[in-house]
């Protein structure tokens, strides 16, 4: 594979992907519905393409990172969309978190015409994007993977082929259902530590080094004690993820009441009109809950 690669989808965890590539010295052709997102790796030296369709005509590989598994179906079925790119030699890698059989599905018509397809959904929120820290896991054939490995080395830290096509977006469940029931755990120790009185720095640095020790507290906690709500990844786009970790639990014959609640808090957060914000704002369902501000 050469070093033309083209990147779909330039939103927070997007953008960050994307600009790494640029500057590990690969050639970008880039799309996003909205263009003006894609102007800073335009002046980075990204090359702006009108399509999804014209970026992978362009491109050898192509990342795509969306919002919804509907987003995903028209990036690469619909219109001017990527699948009327594919062709021999050309590989395709979707690091949506979405339906692990809306990819397998895709991946099977990539196929057809002689291309190949990759599942790698991540983990590690804006701040991995940034600094490559990443977590991907992947779904995908042996071949794949190796062709795509050097540039997921440019993306993350932690990176795991977990079976073939799919497999990477139900290793990704079972990473929001983890980071569900967390999420709701720190939560509900922040405000009790509040209404406890407790200096909430000194408690976090403290329960952080112990057994309750977890990502969630070393990176949100302290967005929450600034009145920090700034999305690191968007509460609806975690409630999506937690249906589809419903749907395909439910498919499985599996009840996990744990992950029904935490998407019920989040539910209600979102109609508090709080869906654009990052996770951490689930305190404020909390507090609501309480009666009246604590933190």
């Amino acid at each position: 594979m050469g070093k033309k690669i083209g990147f779909i989808g330039l939103g927070v965890m997007g953008s960050s992907m994307a600009s790494r590539l640029i500057d590990a010295g690969y050639e970008l052709y880039v799309y996003n519905r909205t263009e003006a997102k894609g102007k800073a790796l335009i002046g980075k030296g990204a090359h702006w393409c009108p399509s999804p369709r014209e970026v992978g005509e362009n491109a050898e590989i192509t990342f795509t990172i969306v919002g919804y598994p509907k987003d995903v179906e028209e990036v690469y079925l619909g219109k001017d969309g990527l699948i009327e790119a594919a062709a021999p030699g050309k590989l395709f890698c979707d690091m949506t978190t979405t339906k692990p059989s809306l990819d397998a599905a895709i991946a099977e018509k990539v196929r057809e015409k002689g291309g190949d397809m990759a599942d790698a959904p991540v983990s590690g929120g804006d701040t991995g994007a940034r600094n490559g820290t990443l977590s991907i896991m992947v779904g995908a054939s042996a071949e794949a993977f190796e062709a795509l490995m050097p540039l997921f080395s440019v993306m993350g830290k932690s990176i795991s082929l977990m079976g073939d096509v799919g497999a990477g977006q139900h290793t990704k469940m079972a990473n929001q259902i983890v980071i569900a029931g967390t999420m709701c755990g720190v939560s509900e120790a922040l405000i009790y530590g509040a209404k406890a009185g407790l200096d909430l720095e000194k408690m976090v640095a403290t329960i952080s080094k112990g057994a309750a020790g977890c990502w969630t507290l070393d990176n949100l906690a302290p967005r929450v004690l600034k009145g920090d709500y700034a999305p690191g990844f968007m509460v609806e786009h975690f409630i999506k993820d937690m249906g589809i970790a419903l749907e395909e639990a439910e498919m499985m014959e599996l009840s996990l009441p744990s992950l029904a609640l935490a998407r019920q808090l989040y539910l209600a957060v979102k109609a508090q009109g709080c869906g654009r914000n990052g996770t951490q704002v689930l305190v404020k369902a909390l507090e609501s809950l309480a009666g009246k501000e604590i933190l």
